[in-house]
């Protein structure tokens, strides 16, 4: 009988300890509590992921931007383990590298949204990621993915019905490459976190921005004080990352690991197709009414900031021998999908 305790004992210390040691990836995304792209995450596939590893197993909880360091100090709060792994965006990081530029969002780039998903999946865009990362926190990051879900909508408190328009105009664009194309023509670009974006609008501070998915901006607020959006917006596809603390990524089993390079998958495909319905339903109302003017920019305004985007992205990948390896595998991988001859 005591043989039989002294085990039974032991089986419950082991489930304790199993109970006590199961993790909680602190994730830091680069939404404000309430958008809707935080909420899609929070309200729906964080308790996915949670279900799928079962009691014992990793969790994670998505943190809202700034939760626990400033957006463009994600990359070293994960590296030192103060964050467990981001949601962020790449191009938030371009002053430390330009080719986080590159990777973050090749302005008026590519088409669709999945095409810069398959190409950080299946054309070396995941593995450029990793080598920036490599070089910039001493190999203590793993990259889990990366990729936009949403073409983001230009809100703007003026008309802005092509590329003259820009000339001047104060424009709220992240720093590096964006910002480059946009001063390239002609306007103002202010770098702010999105998250100050509708009070910078509301106060006079910019009078655009390159900000979010339509539904993102509407969630925000966005079109009480910006009532001009142009969609679809002219050039930014803007790539979140998923990436952990290497020490917490190798802490997790091989079932653990492949379960958090499914879900990432599958949240941001599905976060995709939805955002674009959203964005399609809301355009649509917002078109019928009288209060907000929805610009679509004319396919030769579009082909005119392309061009202007196409000299940046040169410049940039002269910068450093990672840029030019980054802008070398985008254009390749344009060249295989028939974007770029």
């Amino acid at each position: 009988m005591k043989r039989f305790v002294t085990f039974a004992g032991a089986l419950a210390l082991a489930a304790t300890t199993s109970l006590a040691e199961a993790k909680t990836l602190k994730l830091q995304a680069s939404s404000k509590a309430g958008d809707w792209a935080h909420r899609f995450m929070t309200d729906d596939w964080q308790k996915k992921f949670n279900a799928m590893t079962g009691e014992d197993g990793v969790k994670i909880e998505v943190l809202p931007t700034k939760a626990v360091v400033p957006h463009r100090e994600t990359i070293d709060a994960v590296a030192n383990g103060i964050l467990d792994g981001d949601l962020n965006a790449v191009s938030y990081f371009s002053g430390r590298d330009p080719a986080f530029a590159i990777m973050g969002d090749l302005i008026a780039g590519y088409d669709t949204v999945d095409q810069l998903q398959t190409f950080c999946q299946y054309g070396g865009g995941k593995e450029i990621l990793q080598k920036l990362y490599d070089k910039y926190t001493k190999g203590k990051v793993h990259v889990v993915g990366c990729g936009p879900y949403a073409r983001e909508a230009l809100v703007s408190s003026i008309p802005m019905k092509g590329v003259a328009d820009l000339e001047g105009v104060k424009i709220r664009s992240p720093e590096g490459l964006a910002s480059e194309v946009f001063k390239r023509a002609g306007a103002s670009p202010v770098s702010l976190p999105f998250s100050e974006v509708y009070t910078s609008l509301e106060k006079g501070l910019v009078e655009a921005a390159d900000a979010s998915a339509y539904v993102n901006n509407n969630a925000s607020g966005m079109y009480k004080v910006a009532k001009y959006p142009v969609y679809p917006g002219i050039h930014s596809m803007a790539v979140l990352q998923f990436i952990v603390n290497k020490d917490a990524w190798n802490k997790l089993s091989e079932a653990e690991q492949t379960a958090l390079e499914v879900w990432y998958i599958a949240a941001y495909t599905s976060m995709r197709r939805k955002a674009d319905l959203e964005d399609k339903r809301l355009v649509a109302e917002h078109k019928a009414g009288d209060d907000i003017t929805v610009i679509d920019w004319p396919q030769a305004d579009r082909d005119e900031f392309r061009n202007i985007a196409v000299e940046a992205w040169e410049d940039f990948g002269e910068k450093s021998a990672l840029a030019k390896e980054a802008l070398d595998a985008n254009i390749t991988f344009m060249k295989l999908i028939g974007l770029l001859d």
